[in-house]
């Protein structure tokens, strides 16, 4: 509805009521302006500032269009994701190099990952994210990217056969947490450190249940895991059960075989989309 001005006269009083006459009113949409809350004169109307192509741009970084971009992510990524079949994320560093061990390990962990029947999620990043995506492709299976706008260029790896990118770290965490039926960890950094420890607390919250966490590579994994042992959970802050939560390997064979003895895929990730 366009904005509206009326003036009302009230019917005669009652029981020495005093009438309301003459009050003015605006709607504008559903909403009743009266008194104080009346604007100053605008000769303009919503439909006719909706048309009008001229003007500030400013609008579109705003809050409520940024309301509209979050939901449109959100949409984007229930509509895209819905069908992959159940799937596993892979984390690990976008700076681990191909050709080194790190890099053949999550080429591994991909590959046995498909023949297994499950899609592969990474961020579509390089490194170690690609490494996950290619062992997807090698294996004949679904190889998932979801991606993040960064300040520098990174872009979705070859080996991605289905993208998407996002403007929102916390729409991306969603997609993660929604279609994968648990994480597998390579080494890595903030990134992956960030990945991990929301992961593992939705578990402990039990906001997520029957979500294995592996990490691969106890040299790598140890010093943490340690100091988690030995000031957090001796000091209280958390339960030794915690750390349960937590499978820690070096074979791409066992951190395959947990998650499946954890959450079987039931049925085989869809080829095409």
């Amino acid at each position: 509805m366009t904005e509206r001005e009326t003036e009302n006269s009230q019917p005669a009083p009652h029981n020495n009521v005093h009438p309301r006459r003459h009050l003015k009113e605006r709607f504008r949409g559903p909403v009743l302006l009266r008194r104080t809350q009346i604007p100053a004169p605008d000769d303009t109307t919503t439909d006719q500032r909706l048309l009008e192509s001229e003007g500030s741009t400013d609008w579109l970084h705003e809050d409520p269009w940024r309301v509209l971009r979050i939901t449109s992510e959100f949409v984007a990524g229930f509509e895209t994701l819905a069908e992959i079949g159940p799937a596993v994320a892979v984390f690990g560093s976008a700076r681990t190099k191909a050709g080194t061990p790190e890099y053949a390990t999550g080429v591994e962990v991909g590959r046995l990952l498909a023949k297994a029947g499950y899609a592969v999620i990474t961020g579509g990043g390089p490194g170690a994210m690609e490494s996950g995506n290619r062992g997807a492709v090698e294996g004949d299976g679904v190889s998932v990217g979801l991606g993040i706008e960064l300040p520098f260029e990174q872009g979705l790896n070859d080996y991605v056969d289905l993208g998407l990118n996002f403007r929102y770290f916390f729409v991306r965490k969603t997609m993660f947490v929604k279609y994968a039926r648990g994480f597998i960890v390579l080494p890595g950094g903030f990134g992956t450190l960030d990945e991990l420890f929301e992961a593992l607390t939705l578990v402990q919250t039990q906001k997520v249940t029957s979500f294995p966490i592996v990490l691969v590579g106890t040299g790598y994994w140890s010093g943490l895991l340690d100091w988690l042992r030995e000031r957090v959970v001796a000091e209280g802050k958390a339960s030794a059960a915690d750390l349960d939560l937590l499978h820690v390997t070096d074979s791409p064979e066992e951190a395959v075989e947990i998650i499946r003895t954890t959450q079987p895929a039931r049925r085989s990730a869809l080829r095409t989309i």
